[in-house]
């Protein structure tokens, strides 16, 4: 099978991250909600928290994590598109923001690994420590 490209090879990601949710009990709400603010990969609902999540697929041993692809520029946009969410939906759950790191075979498509970082930054001008 030929290596694909970035773009499918993140929507793989994103589809495989709903399915790890989803496992863990969560109720997806939106994929892929974008607005001219940013995107937000997945918003989900678990335990009293709306979950925005982002997702970083990665091919086996990356250079770096990816999560610090999620820098505070990154953080910043999914935070404002949170809060643009939050006012069009009139939602009460206290919000979180997580990211889902998955590494992926790019030959086979199989997922390799799962790291899923709940509360990996906060809305208060806190920042992610990586």
């Amino acid at each position: 099978m030929n290596k694909m490209n970035n773009i499918t090879f993140g929507a793989l990601g994103e589809k495989h991250a709903v399915k790890f949710l989803k496992k863990k009990k969560y109720k997806i709400l939106e994929k892929n909600y974008k607005t001219k603010l940013g995107e937000i990969d997945i918003i989900a609902e678990k335990d009293g928290y709306i979950v925005f999540t982002e997702v970083k697929s990665r091919s086996a041993d990356p250079l770096l994590s990816g999560v610090y692809a999620v820098d505070r520029n990154k953080q910043r946009h999914i935070i404002r598109t949170a809060s643009f969410y939050l006012k069009q939906n009139d939602c009460e759950l206290q919000p979180r923001f997580d990211i889902i790191e998955i590494e992926i075979d790019r030959n086979n498509s199989k997922v390799i690994s799962y790291n899923h970082i709940e509360n990996a930054f906060i809305w208060e001008g806190g920042y992610a420590p990586f």
